[in-house]
């Protein structure tokens, strides 16, 4: 039976734990682009259908 460390940080230095939040933040900020880039683009395209709706 293995002991199991109860430090949260897995061992990590400070510099890996640094290393590891700005990975988590660039990560979060390209899933939110890529979110709003597919919300923009599907509005865009619904947008010509809505508008010769409206027209008529």
């Amino acid at each position: 039976m293995s002991a199991v460390s109860s430090d949260p940080t897995g061992g990590l230095t400070p510099a890996q734990l640094r290393n590891r939040r700005l990975r988590n933040i660039a990560i979060g900020l390209a899933v939110a682009f890529l979110a709003a880039l597919f919300y923009a683009i599907t509005i865009v395209k619904m947008a010509p259908g809505l508008i010769l709706k409206g027209a008529s």
